[in-house]
């Protein structure tokens, strides 16, 4: 992702182009904070690279953003920064295992990038690092967000072994989210692994390409299970079609349920879908 890239960051208001002080060019000058943030996290947290890196701060973007809920106030503030502000805490709950590296890691940046929030710097890089996977499609970026001043509260990330009724009805309350977004938000698991669903075989992808933002990873979970690529059964897993590669029990009834089997079908067959509903 080439420094020029950061015209595509929409503001709410759109000023005449202006020239930032290390050259980059933008439609608001508001951006220009965000030139050295792009140059240092590309470099020294991504190496460029669709890694495990990328892949963590695409997931820290979902964790941080889903701790709030239209019925209950005490849920947390959204896309509030707290899940790296209180890390101590956040990273504790069941299904925050294995964010804390991610966590550790933008906490450094953070302190050296004063110029933007916690909440912000937090969307920004997930949708930086997917610009590193092939496939990926550009995610829109606001800047504007406001810290949070408490953590979000244990319970608010859909765990894998929750029914998918149960999953749907924290994603509408946490967001308003329709079955089919939450299949859409779901392609993040195409460069998405598991830490601790099966703690013998850390960073165990979910399809066969997790470098590569394609359609693989709803392919392969309509497949038929064959194995446990590690220690399973363990809570929350299924058995997996391929060697190296673990299914979430969630995923693979998403791939099945009558709510949502169609979306999933329809991300199975088309690239051009998957991206553009992500």
């Amino acid at each position: 992702m080439s420094i020029p890239s950061l015209t595509w960051l929409p503001l709410a208001a759109v000023t005449k182009r202006v020239t930032c002080p290390g050259g980059g060019v933008t439609a608001n000058e508001a951006c220009c904070v965000l030139f050295p943030i792009l140059e240092d996290i590309q470099a020294n947290l991504f190496d460029n690279e669709c890694g495990d890196n990328a892949h963590e701060a695409l997931r820290l973007t979902f964790h941080d953003a889903i701790g709030i809920s239209k019925t209950n106030a005490s849920f947390g503030g959204g896309a509030d920064g707290s899940f790296v502000l209180f890390g101590d805490i956040e990273t504790q709950f069941p299904a925050n295992g294995g964010t804390d590296e991610i966590v550790a890691l933008e906490k450094r940046f953070i302190s050296q990038h004063p110029g933007i929030s916690t909440a912000d710097f937090i969307q920004f890089a997930g949708a930086v690092g997917i610009t590193n996977c092939p496939g990926a499609p550009r995610l829109q970026f606001l800047l504007g967000r406001k810290d949070g001043t408490a953590p979000a509260p244990d319970g608010t990330v859909p765990l894998p072994f929750d029914d998918i009724g149960k999953i749907l009805a924290r994603m509408e309350d946490g967001g308003s989210f329709s079955p089919a977004e939450v299949v859409a938000l779901l392609s993040a698991h195409t460069v998405g692994a598991s830490d601790n669903v099966d703690a013998t075989i850390p960073r165990t992808p979910f399809d066969s390409t997790p470098n590569r933002f394609d359609t693989q990873f709803f392919v392969e979970t309509q497949l038929r299970g064959t194995l446990f690529p590690g220690s399973g059964p363990n809570e929350g897993e299924v058995m997996s079609p391929l060697r190296g590669e673990i299914r979430l029990q969630s995923d693979h009834l998403f791939a099945r349920d009558s709510r949502t089997n169609c979306f999933w079908q329809a991300n199975a067959n088309q690239q051009s879908h998957m991206t553009s509903t992500f």
